[in-house]
């Protein structure tokens, strides 16, 4: 009998009597299966355990560590990431990791001279930090919540409602196409450069660089014309409409545009500006083009914690509630879920998040994971499917935005956080895992003779990266009497899975395990040996693979019982988990 086959009869035994122990490898939990729809009304966020939440913590303590190192010195860079972080992670409304490390003060000027010791201010879990474009995330709620009261169509022209928007080619842009960044305006603009009383008309008389629909770019102007459009609507500023409708409602109370200033000290330094000359910024609003327009536009001027973006992410997980607060409908919070440029792959985005990046998401992504980044270093990032929230605050711009992004700090942590999630063996109590950090092969002993072609079939749990050119990717391989390695088509069955015959297995976001099967030609009398390859992609990676339940017969019957004959299969990376 094979290990894994006696660990189950040994689990099974214990769990009838009573006395089950805990398999060290297996934290409580239950298998990641997608969900569908919001959390459970009432879900409010509280402080846990990992455990507690069924997540395994040592991928949390792995990606965390990572974090704090990247404070200090920084392999391939001149410099540390940023000079401070704040942690917050999420699982079913249990917050089992908050953390703060490095310095929300650190730097004296541009060139980054240090401040002396007694003058650097640490970073702690309730920094306030200038969240950069997440501020478009409330100005997207706010035009939704227009759109929940009536005043405002999505489909609508801008110029409906703004009439000296209709200008220039202008005239037919939407509302939507503004807030899914396919209306065909530039992706900046440098309003602080131009008078002061010319820099929102300016923007109005914009002429689009593409046709309106016809592709994404990403365009600060956009949401500069959301905002006035939510102003126009409202009747009041952005900046109240966020604080009365959004940030008071949810008890968000660290956030909002321009903190007063008895805030000022628990808010993190972001660049040292010589250009306009601003000295360190701190307080105020980094970007300079909220700056130039009194610190509130609907691209950037947000200021928030970590703990209260982990509100609205709940929020929105929930539905648009929280703790009894309502600030969006369901049906608006679908649409923010929703992709609407599918005629643009890469690019998806739903009506204010983008959607599915696994370039900061990690393993999280799936086509409703959302999120948002901003230019100072912060992300969130909402795995509806898990239920999970991932944020990272960092002043990554302090002091010099010149000094390196952080994103590899955004994909560690929603990395960290997906690995943490359970996946329970397809079979028995134990499956094969391949780290998605390097190439692994499982290898089984020869089987035979065969009697005419050999079937091989085995359940796999596959989360790589979904790209066509790069590798991160399961592969089975055939031996024929030792003529030499060879792949073998394959064909999978479950929520995700390639249609049709293919020469490798790759995907995200299904979170189910497949049902796939082989057939390996070779002579009568001929010996099979097997190999199952996982090449990860250099860059970005999904949660790995898992393998179990691997079955060859031939016509006359079983060759090989992964679970009972596991001691003939070899493994180099790949590694037993009952997770």
């Amino acid at each position: 009998m094979g290990r894994r086959a006696l660990a189950a009869v040994v689990l099974s035994a214990t769990v009838l009597t009573g006395s089950a122990t805990a398999d060290p490898g297996q934290v409580g939990g239950h298998f990641d299966r997608p969900r569908t729809g919001f959390a459970p009304p009432g879900t409010t966020l509280r402080d846990g355990t990992a455990e507690q939440a069924g997540l395994d913590p040592e991928p949390l303590d792995e990606a965390l560590g990572r974090i704090a190192a990247w404070t200090g010195p920084t392999p391939g860079r001149e410099h540390p990431m940023y000079a401070g972080a704040v942690s917050l992670l999420a699982h079913d409304g249990i917050v089992v990791r908050r953390e703060a490390v490095g310095e929300q003060l650190r730097y004296a000027d541009d060139r980054g001279t240090e401040l002396p010791a007694e003058q650097r201010e640490p970073m702690r879990t309730d920094t306030i930090f200038d969240a950069a474009s997440i501020t478009k995330l409330f100005t997207s709620i706010a035009v939704l919540q227009e759109v929940d009261a009536g005043s405002v169509q999505l489909d609508e022209p801008v110029a409906s409602y703004l009439p000296e928007f209709g200008v220039n080619g202008k005239e037919d842009i939407t509302v939507r196409q503004l807030l899914t960044h396919t209306s065909g305006l530039q992706a900046e603009a440098q309003l602080w450069k131009l008078p002061e009383q010319d820099r929102i008309p300016s923007i109005m008389r914009l002429a689009p660089e593409r046709p309106p629909g016809t592709g994404y770019t990403y365009s600060d102007p956009n949401m500069i014309v959301l905002g006035v459009l939510v102003e126009r609507m409202s009747g009041a500023p952005l900046d109240r409409v966020v604080a009365e409708r959004i940030a008071g409602p949810l008890g968000m109370s660290d956030t909002g545009f321009r903190p007063p200033a008895g805030k000022h000290p628990r808010i993190a330094a972001t660049e040292y500006s010589a250009d306009p000359p601003r000295g360190m910024v701190r307080g105020e609003v980094h970007d300079e083009n909220a700056w130039s327009l009194g610190g509130v536009a609907g691209q950037a001027g947000v200021f928030t914690t970590a703990d209260d973006l982990a509100v609205l992410g709940q929020a929105i997980l929930n539905g648009g509630e929280h703790d009894g607060a309502r600030v969006l409908s369901t049906e608006g919070v679908r649409r923010m879920l929703t992709d609407f440029n599918g005629d643009f792959p890469g690019d998806a985005h739903g009506l204010g998040f983008e959607l599915d990046q696994r370039w900061y998401m990690g393993g999280l992504s799936g086509p409703r994971t959302a999120g948002h980044t901003g230019f100072t270093g912060t992300s969130l990032v909402l795995d509806p499917a898990s239920r999970s929230v991932a944020v990272l605050l960092t002043n990554r711009v302090h002091p010099n935005r010149e000094w390196g992004s952080n994103n590899a700090a955004r994909e560690t942590l929603a990395q960290g956080l997906a690995r943490s999630l359970a996946v329970d063996p397809a079979r028995g109590s134990r499956s094969w895992f391949a780290d998605p950090a390097r190439p692994a092969e499982l290898t089984s002993d020869a089987v035979g003779p065969v009697r005419g072609p050999a079937q091989v079939s085995f359940q796999a749990f596959v989360d790589t990266q979904h790209d066509p050119d790069g590798a991160d990717r399961l592969q089975l391989e055939a031996d024929v009497d030792g003529a030499g390695w060879r792949p073998v088509p394959l064909r999978a069955d479950g929520p995700g899975a390639p249609e049709g015959e293919v020469a490798e297995l790759a995907g995200s976001g299904h979170r189910a395990w497949w049902d796939v099967r082989a057939e390996v030609d070779a002579p009568p009398g001929a010996q099979i040996g097997l190999r199952w390859r996982y090449l990860p992609d250099e860059q970005y990676v999904g949660r790995g693979v898992h393998v179990d339940g691997i079955h060859v017969t031939d016509h006359r019957g079983t060759l090989l019982d992964g679970e009972l004959d596991d001691e003939r299969l070899h493994s180099r990376g790949w590694a037993e988990t009952g997770r």
